[in-house]
């Protein structure tokens, strides 16, 4: 006698149902991590957005800023002058003589610069600013009835000149103004105008610009301070015209003036400056 197996078997269908709520399982997590994924993606670039956004205005007020300040600023014109006395003093003087005979006119030039010098000494004229100069000699030529030279020589002009280089102002301004008393002497003698001049003229041009900064700076606040506002920091300085006139001398030149025909003079400096206002 056979005896059956009374266990009852599974069926296909139990077996597939777990197996099937595994892969549904799998499924809806894979699902739901993607939309994790995507909604960390959309957050982060609304961050960057954000971000983006922020810095730009932050950029934008700061670059409003700079603008604002470049934009607002103010240019005036300052100026500075100074009296000052020359401490330096350049003196010409000639002598001639003219003769028939070249050797002549040599001698009695030669008697001259003796005579010249000796006086010069006599002013306690220091003998190392004494400069003299070689002599130019010229041919003179007769004339003819119209006036024209011809070929004939008539004669022969000699002349010579010192020049005195001096610090000693006032002594050489005064023997410049007395010296034609060598023409009592027989002296064919001619004084020229001095120059005068300022040894310091660098150190008092950079002082005078300062002063002229400033007289800017003060001429620009009183016109921003009218209107309720303040004056910043300098933006830009820039020296205009400088010049050297007589005291009396109203005149402005774009190029500049040098004067050195007078013993005291006004000093001028002009100079352009911006500045921003706050």
């Amino acid at each position: 006698m056979t005896l059956k197996n009374n266990i009852p078997k599974k069926s296909n269908r139990a077996i597939k149902l777990p197996l099937l709520l595994k892969q549904l399982i799998e499924k809806k997590f894979m699902e739901g991590s993607k939309i994790l994924k995507d909604s960390q993606i959309i957050i982060l670039g609304v961050c960057i957005a954000g971000a983006t956004i922020v810095a730009s205005l932050i950029l934008s007020g700061g670059f409003l800023k700079i603008m604002k300040f470049w934009q607002h600023t103010i240019t005036v014109k300052g100026s500075a002058q100074e009296i000052i006395k020359s401490d330096y003093i350049v003196w010409d003087c000639t002598f001639t003589r003219r003769e028939a005979s070249l050797q002549i006119a040599y001698k009695e030039l030669k008697g001259d610069l003796g005579n010249i010098l000796a006086y010069m000494t006599s002013k306690e004229v220091n003998k190392n600013d004494e400069h003299i100069n070689q002599i130019d000699t010229k041919r003179v030529y007769q004339k003819d009835n119209d006036g024209n030279d011809t070929s004939v020589i008539s004669g022969y002009e000699l002349s010579q000149s010192i020049e005195i280089r001096s610090k000693d102002i006032d002594k050489i301004d005064a023997l410049a103004h007395q010296s034609t008393e060598l023409i009592d002497q027989g002296i064919n003698f001619e004084s020229v105008t001095p120059n005068y001049f300022y040894n310091n003229i660098d150190a008092l041009k950079v002082e005078l610009l300062a002063k002229a900064t400033e007289n800017a700076k003060s001429r620009a606040e009183s016109i921003v301070n009218s209107v309720g506002n303040k004056i910043g920091s300098l933006q830009s300085a820039k020296m205009g015209v400088f010049q050297i006139t007589p005291i009396t001398s109203t005149q402005v030149s774009d190029y500049g003036e040098d004067d050195t025909n007078s013993l005291e003079k006004k000093v001028m400096v002009v100079v352009n400056a911006s500045f921003a206002i706050e």
